[in-house]
């Protein structure tokens, strides 16, 4: 049964390329190139899948994402203590935020397709691998 927040004509679902010249990345993090791919599962359930060439110019592939935007906190699989809620603020824009047992926040998004379908714009912040704190705007072009 398909989760009533989503739909397969949903404009997140598709392929997505990394428009590099129009991005604002962080000073540590700046790829050269990047894919992001949004399905939906038979659950209703979002999978994010993304890989891309690092500044170094080696491929990076990030774990599988998988989300829902009902506003309820998630545990965050391998991070004991923290958790992720997603909550859809428009049909177009989905916000998401890792807070710990505390409620203190760890890092959030926000994606959001431009009105023509054609662009996503993603804000993100938080703690990278290294612990170092980030903030950055990735602006992505579809596919197909």
């Amino acid at each position: 049964m398909m989760h009533p927040e989503v739909t397969m004509t949903d404009p997140l679902v598709g392929t997505w390329k990394l428009n590099v010249a129009a991005s604002e990345f962080d000073v540590n993090h700046r790829p050269e190139a990047g894919t992001v791919v949004y399905e939906i599962d038979a659950d209703g359930y979002y999978i994010k899948k993304a890989e891309g060439i690092n500044e170094n110019g080696e491929k990076c592939v990030e774990r599988p994402e998988r989300f829902t935007p009902d506003g309820k906190p998630h545990p965050v699989p391998d991070f004991p203590g923290l958790s992720y809620t997603v909550t859809r603020t428009d049909p177009s824009t989905i916000r998401g935020q890792v807070t710990r047992q505390d409620a203190s926040v760890v890092g959030g998004s926000t994606s959001s397709v431009s009105p023509d379908g054609r662009t996503l714009t993603i804000t993100n912040f938080g703690y990278d691998s290294q612990l170092r704190q980030f903030r950055m705007r990735t602006v992505w072009d579809r596919e197909g």
